[in-house]
């Protein structure tokens, strides 16, 4: 098996918008990747007229985004996957692992979106938000693992790491969308508790997961239809990828486990003061969607766990 002299990123939920942002951006950095391009939408990129096709449209697929880095300079493959099934996630990692011989970081991206109330929300509605949302990212955090925990060890800059698409999490992010809210926070919860897990493992020197969220609206498929003055609060998504790589080159440790916000993580960790290049209207001045100042979510009892339970191991002790 041959083995890819770059370092691989999974982007899953890639054919438009941020995810498609993220994926070039990533494959063309100075310090890129090799991209395996994933999402259910694909087509054949070679009958697509004009190209590059809007990125926020259905023409933006899977295997346009390959072909825009391909023919930027970049290394990318395209592969189709539906994240409400675990085989087709462990599917699209074994066909990662036969072409690269490695894999270094996964971002997903994917998501399944309603803001409406309970009443509001029909169960299947909400069932395809599970899946997708905390559903998927958990099968494909599992089929992964295995492979970042390898490349973990290899210890260079950018290895062995998780950025989740997902939220905060705050009082008002639940109101008016809370079957939304139920599974992207249940994703916020996962980088939380996974984070805590390599901790313990001692392998968060080496490895780290951190979710980002935008603090202001992004253009994408959902925009399309905004009126110009509407798009005065939009920003282009490279905001998004930026802080994407940055999260990616950061030491594992000052970023496992955190919650951010794109502005804010490229303020806080970067230095970045001047946030006008990323509007979509010259001049603009986006309005924040996102508080300002979130919630600590420590609690003064927060190494006091008294006795820890461990399911897995008590299965393999009766073994």
């Amino acid at each position: 098996m041959p083995i890819s002299n770059k370092k691989v990123a999974l982007v899953v939920g890639a054919s438009r918008g941020m995810g498609r942002q993220i994926a070039i951006d990533l494959a063309l950095a100075e310090d890129g990747y090799a991209v395996v391009v994933a999402a259910k939408s694909t087509s054949d990129a070679s009958a697509v007229v004009p190209f590059p096709p809007d990125p926020n449209s259905p023409q933006s697929t899977i295997a346009t985004v390959e072909r825009e880095i391909r023919e930027a300079g970049g290394e990318a493959t395209a592969i189709p996957v539906d994240v409400r099934d675990f085989e087709a996630i462990q599917r699209l990692v074994d066909r990662t692992i036969e072409k690269y011989g490695r894999l270094d970081a996964l971002i997903y991206n994917s998501g399944a979106i309603l803001w409406a109330s309970v009443e509001d929300t029909p169960m299947k509605r909400f069932q395809l938000m599970q899946r997708v949302n905390p559903e998927g990212l958990y099968g494909a955090v599992q089929a992964c693992l295995p492979h970042l925990k390898e490349s973990g060890r290899r210890g260079a800059k950018g290895c062995g790491r998780i950025v989740v698409v997902s939220p905060p999490i705050y009082s008002r992010f639940f109101r008016g969308k809370t079957a939304y809210a139920m599974g992207k926070v249940g994703m916020s919860v996962l980088t939380k508790g996974l984070a805590m897990d390599f901790q313990r493992q001692g392998l968060d020197g080496s490895m780290a997961i951190t979710s980002l969220w935008p603090a202001v609206a992004i253009s994408s498929a959902a925009t399309r239809t905004l009126s110009r003055e509407a798009e005065r609060d939009l920003r282009h998504p490279s905001i998004f990828s930026d802080a994407v790589l940055a999260v990616l080159r950061a030491p594992a440790r000052a970023v496992n486990g955190r919650l951010e916000l794109d502005e804010d993580y490229l303020r806080s960790d970067c230095g970045v003061v001047d946030f006008a290049r990323y509007a979509v209207v010259p001049g603009a001045e986006p309005r924040r969607i996102m508080p300002a100042k979130l919630p600590d979510l420590t609690v003064a009892e927060q190494d006091d766990e008294g006795k820890r339970m461990d399911s897995a191991a008590e299965r393999r002790a009766k073994l």
